[in-house]
């Protein structure tokens, strides 16, 4: 029996992949992903190498990105250099990075390739993208009619009339869905969330020169530092200094600090706590792929605590912080998620990496512990510290003398530098009494405390102790 053949349209339709697309992203997450695109236009136009970026404290110096919103619509406008039109026609519109494409040398943390039009997707159904670079300049407009059109996947890239100051990307996108126009209103508060959000998953950045505006307000990174005794590192005696692990695993760069970003916690605090008058915003680990925050101050298993012999965080560890940087030149071996605001907690390089932020967890955890019955000292021991260290310096684990580093055979192996932090001095120590009486005279003051000449002379003793102690405090 004779059979033909025919050709079925298995192109997705744009309505269900827009949706899909959109579906698992927050509205300030898709934010984020435009200004990681604009920091990318600055690594690439300028070829910053992953370690350049690390050690140069003010490397984003004069780059820009201002973001403006209201419930009419959203723009972001930046001068990092702009999109080469060949990247563009080739790569930057296309919805996923193509298997054809070769990684950048630069140290982005880009790799699905989905960000920038997410984000669009996820705001409106109409935008302009605008850019120039120092020897082009195009426009791409996206329309509800091309949103709508399933056959259509194809976009125009103008060369004419670009309404563009000065190298760098312009997005615009009006037309707001819904949802986001109510979420842009300003009663919703949606601005400062956003603010909070950039000055804590932005810090590093910011405080390596970025500049960064929301609605006319500059925004200030909100880093936390570490406080340690020179000495305690310098000279190796006791103090307070952090715990640090160097080391590297398939092309990622993996730098550990754990230790305290403040003074233990008082018992008046304690309380303050309970009321809720204390924040412990800046306790927990604060985790940096390539400069960018992908989690902020996390108290949870993810990062170790209450995993395996670290105990669960509790209001006593509010003074311990950890920072851990991975840094790469190519994304894919980074342990994010696709939000790039996640970490990817079941990855090698960061498994192999938690085993030494619960040693560091574990150090500072049991020396709380030690110090928990000593109030009055407990207050003083972080105060003589001289100096703070931000994971932004270029110095972070530096400044640790090679010869105060231990190898590290186990796991990913590396370098660790365990701190001699201080014990509590023994106010009250307790002394044994010790004397003898015959058992006769014992079994008589036993019959006469118990009614009973059978007590053991020790429980005779203490009894005989306590009940004289009891009278003194009276």
């Amino acid at each position: 029996m004779a059979t033909s053949n025919s050709e079925i349209d298995a192109f997705p339709a744009k309505r269900f992949f827009v949706e899909m697309l959109t579906r698992d992203i927050e509205l300030q997450d898709a934010i984020l992903d435009l200004l990681d695109n604009c920091l990318d236009g600055v690594l690439r136009n300028n070829h910053f190498t992953s370690q350049q970026t690390f050690e140069n404290h003010k490397i984003y110096k004069g780059y820009f990105a201002h973001i403006n919103f209201d419930e009419t619509g959203f723009s972001i406008v930046d001068n990092c250099g702009g999109i080469p039109a060949k990247l563009a026609a080739n790569y930057a519109f296309k919805l996923g990075r193509p298997s054809d494409r070769v990684a950048e040398d630069v140290p982005t943390i880009g790799v699905y390739g989905i960000g920038m039009k997410r984000a669009i997707f996820k705001m409106g159904t109409s935008a302009k993208i605008l850019s120039k670079t120092k020897d082009e300049e195009f426009k791409v407009i996206i329309s509800p009619e091309w949103m709508n059109d399933d056959k259509s996947w194809r976009l125009d890239l103008e060369t004419e009339n670009v309404e563009i100051d000065e190298p760098g990307v312009k997005i615009i996108v009006d037309q707001l869905r819904k949802d986001v126009k109510l979420t842009f209103d300003k009663e919703r508060g949606f601005e400062q969330t956003l603010i909070d959000v950039i000055a804590n998953h932005y810090s590093i950045i910011l405080n390596k020169g970025f500049e960064v505006k929301v609605n006319g307000i500059l925004i200030k990174p909100n880093i936390t530092s570490l406080i340690f005794d020179k000495d305690a590192i310098l000279n190796n005696r006791g103090g307070i200094a952090p715990y640090f692990y160097k080391g590297e695993y398939n092309g990622v760069s993996i730098d550990v600090a754990v230790g305290f970003y403040r003074n233990l916690i008082s018992d008046e605090e304690e309380e303050s706590l309970l009321s809720g008058k204390t924040t412990t915003e800046k306790a927990g680990f604060t985790i940096i792929c390539n400069d960018r925050v992908v989690l902020h101050a996390d108290k949870t298993r993810l990062t170790g605590w209450g995993d395996t012999g670290v105990p669960q965080y509790h209001t006593q560890f509010i003074g311990i912080a950890g920072v851990v940087i991975f840094s790469a030149t190519d994304a894919v071996n980074l342990s994010i998620t696709t939000t790039k605001r996640g970490i990817d907690g079941n990855s090698e390089v960061y498994l192999s990496t938690k085993v030494f932020m619960k040693e560091g967890l574990k150090f500072f955890t049991d020396f709380t512990y030690k110090w928990k019955s000593n109030s009055e000292e407990r207050k003083e021991i972080v105060s003589e510290t001289v100096s703070a260290l931000s994971a932004t310096d270029e110095s972070f684990s530096n400044i640790v003398p090679e010869a105060s580093w231990s190898k590290v055979n186990r796991s990913i192996g590396g370098k660790v530098f365990k701190p001699k932090l201080p014990l509590p001095k023994e106010t009250d120590p307790l002394k044994q009494i010790k004397f003898s009486r015959r058992l006769s005279e014992i079994k008589e003051v036993a019959e006469f405390i118990f009614d009973d000449e059978t007590r053991v002379p020790t429980e005779v003793g203490q009894f005989c102790f306590d009940d004289f102690l009891m009278r003194a405090k009276k």
